[in-house]
């Protein structure tokens, strides 16, 4: 194989970790607009979904069936976020990180462990492991994955109703040329991340 094709990560067993092992993941770290959306999820071993993976491998409709069955079938779940205001305050990793543990504590069911996507575990009393690339490996992070997307995405459509020169039904917040285009001749709006680049260059060139 040459050495410029990088192997899979393998997959995680959750049969490995206690019983009550959480998932958790974001979705939302690169859109310029919106609240970075998190989710923790403990599966039930009695009650198995198939197909869970990466939520951004999946169709829209196959997320939205799964948003269903992971609610129905996991022992805890719990949806969080941090807003947009806390995310210009705080920098979007620590605001992730922030959400991420809202997630986990709102659980009605808590965790003996838990598993986290990327490679930073936030500031908390659970004991964890970070998983890189998490939400395609771990059964448990890609259940929330998925809450977190389907929820996300949810709010971007309804925004787009509120807003509807910037397309945010299309783009979800991300800076698409479409997007930026919107912003230079529309203005930012409440739902911007004043804090991100493209973002706070407009801000200023309309205070100029």
């Amino acid at each position: 194989m040459p050495s410029n094709v990088k192997m899979p990560l393998p997959p995680i067993s959750m049969a490995d970790y206690p019983a009550l092992t959480a998932g958790v993941d974001e979705v939302g770290r690169g859109p310029l607009a919106g609240d970075v959306v998190t989710a923790a999820v403990i599966l039930d071993p009695a009650n198995p979904i198939k197909g869970l993976d990466d939520s951004k491998k999946l169709t829209e409709k196959r997320r939205e069936a799964l948003f269903i069955e992971i609610q129905e079938k996991a022992q805890s779940w719990a949806i969080a976020r941090c807003t947009v205001q806390e995310i210009d305050e705080l920098n979007i990793l620590q605001a992730s990180l922030l959400a991420m543990k809202r997630a986990v504590e709102a659980l009605q069911v808590q965790p003996e462990f838990v598993l986290v996507d990327g490679n930073k575990i936030p500031k908390w009393h659970y004991s964890a492991e970070a998983i890189v690339k998490g939400d395609s490996r771990a059964a448990a992070i890609a259940a929330a994955s998925i809450l977190a997307k389907v929820t996300r995405d949810r709010e971007m459509v309804a925004f787009d109703k509120v807003y509807p020169e910037y397309g945010f039904a299309g783009h979800k917040g991300y800076p698409t040329k479409a997007h930026m285009q919107a912003l230079e001749t529309v203005g930012v709006t409440d739902i911007h991340r004043r804090s991100y680049a493209p973002v706070r260059k407009i801000v200023e060139q309309l205070s100029l």
